[in-house]
């Protein structure tokens, strides 16, 4: 509050880059220069704005002097804007300028800027400026300046816009959000950092409480240097220093306490931005740290304001930049790092190579100034052990990032024959199979020759380059995004671990900015539609919800046109035949492509004001104007882009690869796969029915949207970003560029808008209630309208009515009036409290002006008798008068001995008298000291625990004020959820069609992969068949001379045979289309059949609930009837009690009255003297209470202020000063105190005991009164409930009767629609309808003249026997009318039913019809006897009715005198019950206060011992810093060592690089020796870069030992000073402790003679008591022999009680039976109502009934997390309570006992009857009981107390009136056995209908089970069909290829038989030649059998190529198949 309330110092040097000096703009000088030159702005090219004079002026022209250059210029009067006064200059908030134009603002931003002011308000938001340098304006001390302080006392910041979300989500518990917007390179993202850096400060999740350790606060300095890098130093209080070094956002943390994986939340939300920044941050041109990715982070906040936990959402990571890169930029920062970072075993590990030899690093190695890869990687790598990743994580991850590098690394050829792609070295494939976990065959063939699915079966296809080449930039793409996105998961998880419920969020946008690139692709157009959205809701927050609340509130109001209307752009991009609609649909055309989709969006978008077709010659297809400008986009590839299409073989392959993390991240990928471009017309259809892949289009806008929607429920808080220029210096502005920003962004437009507007606002009441203080006398006193008082108000505070409107709940107020309202309220205060403060000392000085005046007279009067002495004592005569008149009384010294022997006697008795006194109190002395010392401890405890249950209630009452804040809010989010629910059934409805159509999916699947299995298991048998065939072929080739003849038949028959087999192929082939065209059709039946079926199952239903509710309407007219019967007889019966107990009333009224009026006289006196007391007693209390709590709160503030700096050491020694005249102004109140204390009880304890003897004489009289008043009270409870049953009965009634009017409506709608259905019966029905509605109305009529006789009973006193006869013959009559109506009815049902279900028998329907008309007329003229009938009841009725309003009126006077006797004895017993709580409380302190003064010894034994530890801990942090001292000593010579090496090694290196020079001269000559050189080169410089790391490695020990150091001393200085604080603190502490406790000492010894006097006083009391009781008893022995009489009546209504108790058993059972059922049914069918019934009722309830433990418990845990020190008393007050507990259970367990014994004496007799109504009063509160919890206890106490008064007054009553009740109370009972006899008939007539109903629903169900077993089975039975004939096709296949196969060999060996035969005839012929010549057979003999065998070789060898061939494609099958 102090904080809050004192003044900023913008002199603060602190301050300096946040403010300026104000008065040095107010110069008088430049105001007159201003003035005379009449300087203007005009505009310039380069400067935007130029400061110019004018000199003259010409028409529309001006001339005008530059001020630079003082060149004179003509320029037209618009082009001129007008310049602010000098004192404007700089201005904090832009909506204060006066000339509001775009020049001021440039100047302005500009001026600031140059001063390195970087934040300007304009309006409601914040501008900020990239400055390109560090700016000191980020540290702890300016965030505790900004920290809960109003935005207009400090300068402009981030900070005071975060504050102020903070403060709002706090107070108005509305989220928040923080959009910073504005184009690349603006600052976006440092100052998202530094709103989480804020909130991280403000809000850690640990409260900063006093005695709490502190919470390791983490300060972090922010610079922003020219490549938005920053360098941040984490300090944490209590530990060792932690320095960070954040290079582009990536923190290298070095921290103290680096053991724990997991650091603090705020540390880790601190620490999460740096990983994505590694991972999704690169350099661009605009930007070296540019965000390519978006993100929403969501920090949730509990309800006490503590961070409990956030989230991260992030959007459209840029994907593509991992595989290719536009010039001068580069991929993510994690690349280089890795490359640069990894050690050698990392480089092993996960395969690195050089930068250059990466294809995807496009530009290679490119470096940004200023920025180490190698420190980077490794700040990434200790951020994310911060955030408790894993070295199981660190792997995987970067096993993929290496993957993604060495995917671009893969190169494929391509054939020269055909277009078949090739993978000639697969040892880049081997490395990312290592890496991914995969196999290199699969991986090379699936990007190959990936299968493709067309139809139902797979097709290998073959790919080009260029495919592979993309599936494998595809896949690359895909690793990269997912592994992102499970990184992203990972934070989140470690984010979300707290268990505190977030109340409410804070949510921070940090988006891409606007892109204009030189080739923008479809990533720029995505996130330029972002920033169109985000500027939409800018312009919707900021402008058109400002003037809608305007025209709400009837505000006269000049609409502004902003220009800035985006919606035509927003709907050119999203809405349906937009860009993205156009380009999804193009993705569905197998033929599309991307000149095609530029085709239509020119054609369909070529007349829209946003959409531009470009120039022919450049590269951009088309152009679109955003709010930033035009924007040129190329088309290229935006098809794969948008459908991003996959290898759904790769992804197979990495769903089931080794490495679990790649299957984790790809588990859940959705494929679209290469088959998709190549999609047929059916396949189309069939994909758009089953909807199964969504495009990034469509999924990027469905993520837009639910962000959009999240940020509208927030309040948005804008944070505009400009850039200053591109070159990104720093102190330099590019005006236009400035301009153009502030233009687009709207900055102007809300300055105007806020100027011209009335920004602030506030309600009537609140508005009164602020500021009614500078209004005084203004309201007149009592009820005024808001309205009224606050126009009347504003009169009187004569404000211009330009700056304020009157709405109609509102009152609006320009910019600037309400901060002017503030500072005149804040002036007035402080005028009343100096006003106060002056009173109070003037009072005090003319106090003392008083005393001084006293004092001057009483000297004056001394110094006057002085004078006079000494002018008389030397004047003889005076001296002669001195000495004579002492003779002068020498005459009475008689007298004078006389009466000083009686004083000497008297005084001598005295002695005696006090001598035995004081022995009796020197006795009495020292048991008061034994007392004393064991009081003292007890009343120390205590006042300790008065104070600290003080405490406790104090925050149990705020606590209780946040839980209904709390119970508020869950109402509101209650609803909310209620229509979230809606919205999810919706959603839920469309998840489970998608999973149906998941379903069949699968099904196709699972069948496809059993038709793989099959065709696998035939290629088996068909290999086993070939190897057989091949075996046979041997065998025969052998055998081919002897089977010739036989094979040329064979082959004729098997010619004819193939040409059979053909013709059966294509039989088979028609059947195949056929069956398909019959599984189609009969799918359509299927489908056709369903339907059908459904319809009739709904016509089925609406039948059946037509005929459940005409039923329902019958017997609900049953009970009618009978309910009539009953209150005809309950009615008789309470007239003749009514007449008995009013003859009894009125003769016990007039002595109650009369003992009354003297009660009431009595008691009012007595109640006047107690509530004085308790006044007086309270107010002391109250100002002990006060004192003490001051005392405690200066005590923690002291303990507080110990642990801060020197400086603070002064306000301590202040507070200290304060304290002791504190204590002196607390000792004084409390002497006072103890006076008043003590006067106060002495005379209590006389009015206590003049009290008790009033109650003496009162109890005698309230006897009397009290046996009249059980009667009068026993009277009115049954008249109360009787009354009550019959109110009951009469509404139920009511309300039955409207029911049935209502069931009557609906029926007549219901027939007249079965009218329109059926046109052929609509005569009959017509006459039907008449004859029932005359029936109805019948009924009514006989309803209402029921419910007029009901109010004419009253009247029929003295006609009740008649009357009785009458009911009973018409209740006979009316049961013959209901069984008639019965079977009427049910004849309807069977009417009803016929109609419905045979509508063909129109005969039978018509005979029935006759039947019906004449059971009609019958009913009528019963009706007509009704009528009369009823007309008689009528009459009587009414006479009863009046009698009966006569009687209630007596009985109300009766209950209104009841009840003041009631009040009266309440006062008595309440006065009796505090007597004796004061009494019991006093014991319970007495032992409480032992116990406190225990703990207070524990206490003080464990304050020793901590500052033994803390002496401990000081000796071995001095140790430590001596070792380390020790340790960089020795490290700083091993450095001296290390580079002595260095140089030598340097000295090494330049000799050989001589060396290696001369060898390249003489390179010619010894080209053998080049390979050996460059070895030896490679293994010199390997070892060069080795010598360097370790060089730059004991560098960076050698800075963190001396850093180590350092810090070391630091925090042993802090140890020291801290232990010496502490220490003397502790001291003073203790000295105070002992000062109290001396205190309180002597206060309970006072005290304590108060308790002895007031217990005295309470044994009197008690004693009485007992007497009293004596005389009870005495009393009822007397009753209990009238009783005995009683007792044998009792007897004979005992066993009919039993015989009522078995029926009432009997019925609760049936009755508890059928409710259960009955609540069953209701909440099938109310399941939603009842639940959110039980929500609120559960809410109410438990909190109500454990508000108070729960609050108890939730503090404890508090103060037990946050003081570790006050542990053991928490625990130790825990334990006290507990043991209070118990003690007060086993006290309300002794008191039962005694008062169970007490009602076994009073109530043998009632025993019985007792026990009946106890167990119904049983039945019905064990549901109160269960509500009610812990108060019982409080209550019993009371309760047993009220029993006891009661059985005093019970058993003084007479026998006759107990008898009375007793008789009374059985009818009661038998009335109630009667009711719920009826109940349980009425139950069992609805468990029947719900029988009925269930075995419809039953039968219902049975019968649609039938119907899906039989639908199962006939698709079971398709399917199998359709199994057989799939299996029938396969296997005819499979023979016809064997078929084919063996026609083949046949030909084969057909050709060789005729070649063989051809051979052997020329054989023959040359043989026959040679026979005639020679005659020798030697040679041909050879030659015969020489030839065959080489044939069979070569036929074997044949057979066998052909077998080898069969197998080859065999096994190229089998490699299919698999």
């Amino acid at each position: 509050a102090a904080k809050m309330s004192e003044e900023v110092d913008r002199n603060d040097p602190e301050l300096k880059y946040l403010s300026v000096e104000r008065n040095q703009f107010n110069d008088p000088a430049t105001q007159a220069e201003w003035t005379q030159k009449r300087l203007v702005w005009v505009p310039h090219e380069n400067q935007g704005f130029v400061a110019a004079s004018i000199k003259r002026e010409h028409g529309d022209e001006v001339e005008v002097e530059l001020a630079e250059t003082g060149k004179r210029v003509m320029i037209l009067r618009d082009d001129i804007q007008k310049m602010n006064p000098p004192k404007f200059d700089k201005v904090e908030d832009m909506a204060e300028l006066t000339c509001l134009n775009e020049a001021s603002v440039l100047h302005n931003i500009k001026d600031r800027y140059y001063s390195g002011l970087i934040y300007t308000y304009s309006g409601l938001f914040c501008v900020v400026v990239n400055p390109y340098k560090k700016l000191p304006i980020y540290t702890e001390k300016i965030m505790e300046r900004y920290k809960g302080i109003k935005r207009h006392e400090v300068p402009p910041h981030v900070f005071a816009i975060t504050d102020s979300a903070y403060r709002n989500m706090l107070g108005d518990r509305e989220d928040q959000s923080i959009l910073c917007t504005g184009e690349s390179g603006a600052g976006k993202t440092e100052n998202t950092k530094k709103v989480i850096q804020f909130l991280a400060y403000v809000a850690a999740s640990k409260p900063k409480g006093s005695g709490a350790v502190p919470n390791p606060a983490v300060l972090i300095n922010f610079s922003v240097n020219t490549n938005k890098y920053i360098r941040v130093k984490i300090v944490t209080q209590g530990q060792n220093e932690s320095s960070v070094e954040v290079i582009n956002g990536l923190k290298m943390l070095e921290v103290g306490n680096s053991s724990c994986p997991e650091g603090e939340l705020e540390q880790q939300l601190l620490q999460a931005n740096p990983i994505l920044e590694a991972f999704g941050n690169a350099k661009t041109v605009k930007n070296d740290n540019s965000s390519r990715f978006g993100k929403f982070i969501r920090i949730n906040f509990d309800a006490s304001g503590f961070i409990s936990g956030a989230n991260i959402e992030t959007y459209l990571l840029e994907k593509s930049r991992a595989i290719r890169q536009a010039k001068d930029e580069r991929t993510f920062h994690i690349f280089y790092q890795l490359l640069a970072g990894a050690s050698p075993e990392q480089r092993e590990k996960f395969i690195l190579d050089d930068v250059k030899s990466y294809a995807f690093l496009s530009n290679g190695s490119l470096p940004v100034p200023g920025v180490d890869d190698y420190a980077e990687f490794q700040a990434t790598v200790k951020s994310m052990n911060i955030m408790g990743m894993t070295s199981e994580d660190f792997n995987s991850i970067f096993r993929i990032v290496s993957a993604v590098l060495l995917f671009g690394s893969m190169k494929f050829r391509q054939e020269r024959n055909n277009d078949q792609a090739t993978l000639p070295d697969n040892t880049v494939a081997q490395k990312i199979a290592h890496l991914l976990g995969l196999s290199v065959t699969d991986m090379t063939r699936a990007f190959l020759t990936p299968r493709i699915k067309v139809g139902r079966d797979f097709v290998t296809k073959a790919q080009t380059k260029e495919q592979v080449e993309f599936a494998v930039e595809a896949i690359a793409k895909a690793c990269y995004e997912r592994m992102f996105k499970w990184l992203v998961n990972r934070i989140n998880r470690s984010l979300d671990r707290t268990k505190r419920q977030g109340a409410s969020f804070i949510g921070i946008l940090d988006m891409a900015g606007f892109e204009i690139f030189e080739l923008n692709s479809f990533e720029q157009l995505c996130i330029n539609y972002t920033n169109e959205k985000l500027q939409q809701l800018f312009n919707h927050t900021m402008f058109i919800l400002e003037q809608e609340e305007y025209q709400r509130e009837g505000i006269e109001w000049k609409f502004i046109d902003f220009g800035l209307d985006l919606q035509p752009t927003i709907d050119l991009i999203d809405k349906p035949g937009g860009i993205m609609a156009l380009l999804d649909e193009e993705c569905w055309f197998p033929k599309a492509t991307d000149k095609t989709f530029v085709d239509k969006l020119v054609s369909a978008h070529s007349m829209h004001p946003k959409f531009m077709k470009t120039d022919f010659r450049g590269v951009a297809d088309f152009a679109i104007v955003h709010y930033a400008g035009r924007v040129d986009y190329s088309a290229a590839k935006w098809l794969m882009k948008n459908m991003d299409p996959l290898n759904e073989n790769i992804v197979s392959l990495l769903q089931g690869s080794q490495d679990p993390f790649v299957v984790n991240i790809w588990k859940d990928a959705e494929i679209v796969g290469m088959a998709q471009q190549a999609l047929t017309d059916t396949q189309f259809g069939a994909r758009t029915r089953k909807g199964m892949f969504r495009t990034v289009s469509h999924l990027y806008k469905e993520q837009l949207a639910k962000l959009m929607d999240t940020l509208r429920n927030t309040n948005p808080n804008f944070v505009r970003c400009i850039i200053p220029n591109h070159e990104k210096r720093a102190g330099k502005i590019d005006a236009p560029l400035v301009l153009d920003q502030l233009r687009c962004n709207g900055v102007l437009e809300g300055i105007r808008i806020c100027r011209q507007g009335f920004p602030n606002r506030i309600p009537f009441q609140e508005f009164r209630q602020r500021y009614e203080l500078l209004t005084p006398n203004v309201i007149p006193k009592g009820f005024m309208d808001g309205k009224k008082a606050c126009e009347k108000m504003i009169q009187a505070l004569e404000l211009d009515s330009n700056l304020y409107r009157v709405g109609q709940s509102k009152i609006f107020f320009r910019a600037g009036v309400l901060a002017h309202l503030e500072e005149e309220r804040d002036f007035k205060i402080s005028d009343l409290i100096v006003n106060f403060q002056a009173f109070c000392r003037g009072f005090l000085a003319r106090r003392n002006y008083q005393k001084r005046l006293q004092q001057l007279n009483a000297i004056r009067i001394i110094q006057r008798n002085c004078a006079a002495y000494l002018k008389l004592r030397n004047w003889q005569w005076w001296r002669l008068y001195t000495k004579v008149k002492p003779l002068l009384e020498v005459t009475k010294q008689e007298e004078k001995l006389v009466q000083k022997e009686d004083e000497l006697k008297q005084v001598r008795e005295k002695l005696d008298t006090l001598a035995k006194n004081t022995q009796e109190y020197e006795r009495k002395y020292q048991q008061a000291l034994v007392e004393k010392t064991t009081l003292a401890e007890q009343l120390q405890a205590e006042i300790e625990l008065c104070a600290e249950a003080e405490e406790s209630r104090s925050r149990l009452m705020a606590r209780k004020q946040e839980l209904e804040d709390m119970m508020q809010e869950l109402e509101t989010r209650i609803e909310e959820e209620e229509e979230r629910v809606l919205a999810l059934g919706g959603e839920k409805k469309k998840l489970e069609l998608h999973i149906q159509d998941l379903e069949e999916q699968l099904e196709e699947e699972e069948a496809a992969r059993q038709k793989l299995q099959l065709e696998k298991v035939q290629l088996d048998a068909k290999i086993k068949k070939h190897e057989e065939d091949h075996a046979i072929t041997d065998d025969q080739n052998q055998k081919l001379l002897k089977e010739k003849k036989l094979l040329e038949e064979r082959a004729n028959d098997l010619s004819q045979t193939l040409a059979e087999e053909e013709e059966k192929a294509k039989h088979l082939a028609k059947l195949k289309a056929k069956h398909e065209a019959t599984i189609a059709e009969l799918e359509e039946r299927m489908h056709k059949d369903q339907q059908v079926r459904q319809e009739s199952d709904r016509t089925k239903r609406k039948i059946e609930t037509e005929v459940a509710d005409l039923k329902e309407q019958l017997n609900e007219r049953r009970v009618q009837v009978e309910e009539m019967q009953a209150q005809l007889a309950k009615r008789e019966e309470e007239l003749t009690q009514t007449l008995m107990r009013i003859d009894e009333e009125s003769a016990t009224k007039a002595t109650a009255q009369k003992a009354q009026r003297e009660l009431e006289s009595q008691l009012a006196e007595i109640q006047e003297d107690l509530e004085a007391e308790k006044l007086a007693r309270a107010k002391a209390e109250k100002v002990r209470r006060d004192l003490s709590e001051e005392l405690e709160a200066l005590k923690n503030e002291l303990l507080d202020s110990l642990d801060t700096t020197a400086a603070q050491q002064e306000l301590r020694s202040k507070r200290e000063q304060e304290l002791a005249t504190l204590k002196k102004s607390l000792e004084e109140e409390t002497v006072n105190h103890e006076g008043v204390l003590a006067d106060m009880r002495h005379k209590h304890s006389q009015e206590l005991n003049s009290i008790n003897d009033q109650l003496e004489n009162l109890r005698k009289a309230k006897a009397g009164l009290e046996k009249a008043k059980g009667t009068l009270e026993a009277e009115n409870a049954d008249l109360a409930t009787e009354l009550r049953s019959v109110n009951s009965s009469r509404q139920e009634n009511d309300r039955r009767r409207k029911q049935a009017e209502s069931q009557i409506a609906e029926l007549q709608v219901k027939l007249a629609e079965i009218e329109r259905a059926r046109s052929e019966l609509q005569e009959k029905c017509t006459k039907l309808q008449q004859e029932a509605e005359n029936i109805t109305n019948q009924l009514e009529e006989a309803e209402l003249k029921a419910s007029a006789a009901v109010k004419s009973a009253s009247n029929m006193e003295s006609q009740l026997t008649e009357a009785q006869q009458l009911l009973e013959e018409e209740t006979r009559q009316k049961l013959g009318l209901s069984s008639k109506l019965r079977q009427i009815e049910s004849e309807k049902e069977a009417l009803q039913e016929q109609l419905e279900e045979d509508e063909e028998a129109k005969r039978n329907f018509e005979r029935k019809l006759a039947e019906v008309t004449a059971q009609m007329q019958e009913i009528k003229k019963k009706a007509e006897e009704d009528a009369d009938l009823a007309k008689e009841l009528e009459e009587g009725k009414k006479r009863l009715n009046k009698d009966i309003e006569a009687l209630e009126r007596q009985v109300k006077e009766l209950i209104a005198q009841n009840d003041r006797l009631d009040k009266s004895k309440k006062k008595i017993q309440s006065e009796l019950e505090d007597a004796t709580i004061e009494l019991e409380a006093q014991r319970t302190k007495v032992l409480e206060l032992e116990k406190k003064q225990k703990n207070f010894d524990k206490i003080l034994a464990e304050e020793k011992a901590i500052s033994e530890q803390i002496a401990q801990e000081r000796d071995t942090a001095e140790r430590e810093a001596r070792e380390k001292e020790t340790k960089v000593l020795s490290v700083s010579r091993e450095l001296d060592e290390a580079f002595d090496k260095i140089e030598d090694l340097e000295n090494k290196r330049k000799q050989l690089q001589n060396e290696l020079d001369d060898l390249a001269n003489t390179q010619g000559t010894a080209d053998k020796n080049v390979h050996e050189l460059e070895k030896a080169k490679r293994a010199l410089e390997s070892q060069l870069a080795e010598l360097k790391a370790q060089n730059e490695e004991l560098e960076d020990d050698l800075q963190l030992t001396e850093d180590a150091k350092l810090r070391l001393e630091v925090n042993m200085q802090a140890l020291r000073s801290q232990f010496d604080r502490d220490l003397q603190a502790k001291e003073e502490g203790a000295e105070e402790k002992r000062r109290g406790l001396v205190k309180q000492l002597r206060d309970l010894e006072a005290e304590l003679d108060e308790e002895r006097k007031q217990r005295t006083a309470a044994v009197a009391a008690k004693k009485k008591l007992e007497g009293d009781l004596k005389e009870i008893e005495t009393t009822m022995e007397m009753h209990n022999k009238v009783k005995d009489d009683a007792l044998k009546h009792a007897k004979k209504l005992q066993l009919q009680v039993k015989d009522a108790l078995r029926d009432a058993e009997e019925a609760k059972a049936a009755k508890e039976e059928l409710q259960a059922l009955s609540k069953e049914a209701e909440r099938k069918v109310k399941a939603l109502e009842a639940e959110v019934l039980q929500l609120s009722e559960d809410l109410a309830s438990s909190e109500r009934a454990r508000r108070a433990a729960e609050t108890e418990r939730d503090e404890l845990a508090e103060e037990i997390a946050n003081n570790a020190n006050k542990g053991s008393l928490m625990i130790d007050e825990k334990r006290r309570l507990e043991t209070r507990i118990a003690t007060l259970e086993e006290e309300l367990e002794e008191e039962q006992s005694n008062s169970e014994v007490l009602l076994d004496r009073s109530r043998k007799a009632q025993l019985q009857i007792e026990q009946l109504t106890t167990e119904l009063a049983n039945e019905k509160s064990n549901s109160q009981k269960n509500e009610n919890g812990r108060a019982l206890l409080e209550r019993q106490n009371k309760e047993l107390k009220a029993k006891l008064a009661e059985i005093e007054t019970a058993q003084r009553t007479k026998v006759k009136a107990t008898i009375a009740t007793l008789e009374a109370k059985i009818a009661n009972l038998e009335e109630q056995l009667e009711n719920e006899g009826k109940e349980r008939l009425l139950q069992q007539k609805a468990n029947r209908k719900m029988d009925k109903k269930i075995k419809e629903l039953t039968m219902n169900i049975e019968d649609e089970r039938r119907h899906v077993d039989q639908h199962k089975e006939q698709m079971d039975k398709l399917n199998s069909r359709i199994k057989l004939l799939k299996r029938n096709l396969d296997e005819t296949e499979e023979e016809l290829q064997k078929e084919k196969t063996q026609k083949r060999k046949y030909q084969r060996e057909c050709e060789d038989m005729i070649e063989s035969q051809e051979a052997m005839n020329r054989e023959i012929n040359s043989l026959k030649t040679k026979l005639r010549r020679t005659g020798g057979m030697g040679l041909s003999s050879s030659r015969l059998t020489g030839t065959p065998s080489s044939k069979r070789t070569g036929g074997g060898g044949g057979g066998g190529d052909d077998s080898s061939s069969v197998q080859d494609e065999s096994l190229d099958g089998e490699d299919s198949g698999n």
